[in-house]
């Protein structure tokens, strides 16, 4: 990390809960962290510049159980949509899915027909600059319609302001209704025109595809390498710290 990024994160890493100080840097830890995202190798082989494997783990699975992560993620979203003249909450956001092969690691998987991928499914809820608000990691196999519902039924608090979601055809029917007699906010389909067979830059739903992009720049989340699917979530939520961490530095 850079000095800047190191300023926008060191105040929001927990202290110590055993009441003396820590003898390994924060900063080498969430460095080893990141390299773990960024080139996709085994904890194991971490090299030797890092604390050992097993502490660099220790605190990544720790601040996973425990919710630091998602608080550090949410904290920085909000910071950088101040500094970039946005309030803290959005009022508008943008939903899809991306289907990525899971590994041989045991863990719950499906198969997505239309895609023919047999993994996992990322589904994630981000606002009108890219920045996530809340991601939810499925069964390939699971519907778009029936992972948006899932997703949507556990907003936080932060997407109390939301007024307008932006979606793809897929969700598309009865989705559209369920959500208007539940939420405050609607669903606006945005369709692909009819006539059109090649790429279309669609408007406000190259947003969320931008973000996918960004997370797909981390090697770790090439495929889904996971067992749980709460640490591939906390990987996801990683890849974006370390983007907002930068810009913000």
């Amino acid at each position: 990390m850079s000095d800047g990024a190191w300023n926008a994160v060191k105040s929001l890493l927990p202290e110590s809960s055993v009441g003396r100080p820590r003898t390994l840097s924060m900063r080498q830890i969430l460095n080893a962290i990141f390299y773990v995202l960024k080139t996709g190798c085994q904890w194991r082989q971490l090299p030797r510049d890092f604390p050992p494997w097993t502490a660099v783990y220790y605190y990544f699975r720790r601040w996973r159980r425990d919710g630091t992560w998602v608080r550090l993620h949410d904290t920085l979203r909000a910071r950088l949509r101040q500094r970039l003249g946005r309030h803290k909450h959005p009022t508008a956001g943008c939903l899809d899915s991306q289907s990525v092969k899971a590994t041989a690691t045991p863990g719950e998987r499906g198969y997505d027909a239309g895609k023919k991928i047999n993994g996992r499914k990322r589904h994630i809820l981000v606002d009108t600059l890219g920045l996530l608000l809340v991601v939810l990691v499925t069964a390939a196999s699971v519907q778009d319609r029936d992972g948006a519902r899932m997703l949507l039924r556990h907003l936080p608090g932060h997407c109390k302001k939301l007024r307008k979601i932006w979606v793809d055809g897929g969700y598309s029917g009865r989705l559209v209704a369920w959500v208007a007699s539940r939420f405050q906010f609607v669903l606006s389909v945005v369709l692909r025109p009819k006539e059109s067979r090649r790429f279309v830059l669609l408007p406000r739903r190259w947003v969320v595809e931008r973000t996918f992009a960004w997370i797909n720049h981390s090697r770790r989340l090439s495929k889904d390498y996971e067992r749980l699917m709460t640490t591939s979530e906390t990987w996801i939520y990683l890849s974006m710290i370390k983007l907002m961490a930068n810009r913000l530095a």
